[in-house]
Parts: C-alpha cells; sequence; structure tokens
C-alpha cells in the first residue's frame, strides 16, 4: 500500500493563526496607547497655552518652589484627563477596527455582562 503524501492539518497549524490574530491586536492596541500619549500631550500643551497664553510646565518647572502650587496642579488634571479620555477614545476605535475588519471582538476583550 502507497502512503499518502497529503498531511493532515495539526494544532500548531491553528495555534499560528490565533496567535497571529492575538498578535496583531496587542500591536495595534498598543499603537492605540502610544499614539494617545503623544496626542494627549499636544493637546494639553495647546489647551495650557490658549487658556494662559505661557508654554506648559515641564516636570522640572513643577517641582520649582516658585511655582505655584495651584498651577502645578492645574496642568497635572490637564494632563492626566487629556490622557485618560484620548486613551479611551483611540482604544475604542481601535477595538471598532477590529470588529469591523474580522467581525469578532478583539482577543482578551468580553462584552460586558448586562
Amino acid at each position: 500500500m502507497a502512503r499518502s503524501t497529503k498531511k493532515a492539518p495539526t494544532a500548531k497549524g491553528k495555534k499560528s493563526k490565533k496567535g497571529s490574530g492575538k498578535a496583531a491586536w496587542k500591536l495595534l492596541d498598543r499603537t492605540a496607547t502610544v499614539a494617545a500619549g503623544v496626542i494627549a500631550t499636544q493637546a494639553a500643551a495647546l489647551v495650557w497655552r490658549a487658556a494662559t497664553g505661557r508654554k506648559p510646565p515641564t516636570d522640572d518647572m513643577s517641582r520649582d518652589p516658585a511655582m505655584a502650587t495651584r498651577e502645578a496642579v492645574a496642568w497635572a488634571v490637564l494632563a492626566g484627563a487629556s490622557a485618560g479620555l484620548i486613551k479611551v477614545v483611540l482604544n475604542r476605535q481601535a477595538v471598532n477596527y477590529w470588529v469591523r475588519s474580522t467581525g469578532d471582538l478583539p482577543p482578551g476583550v468580553k462584552r460586558p455582562k448586562a
């Protein structure tokens, strides 16, 4: 009897397909997070300049005792809030893109229970 040269699919082949989807999602998610950080920094600086007419404080300036605590706290709140807001928006956009592209939720993302 002659043996068939056709090989059956292995679990390894199936795993690499899932693994590549997981890796693609990680890349997309991390890219969105990095972009959110860059955009948030620029947006906060723009708002700060528009509101105060000055450059936003740097870390060194925030530690300077000559800088008013109120101003340092205002900058921290503005920078933190903009970073959080933009991260949420970009990550939601990444999930929406993934769902439109694949028809499934990204790996590790589950629908909330009602």
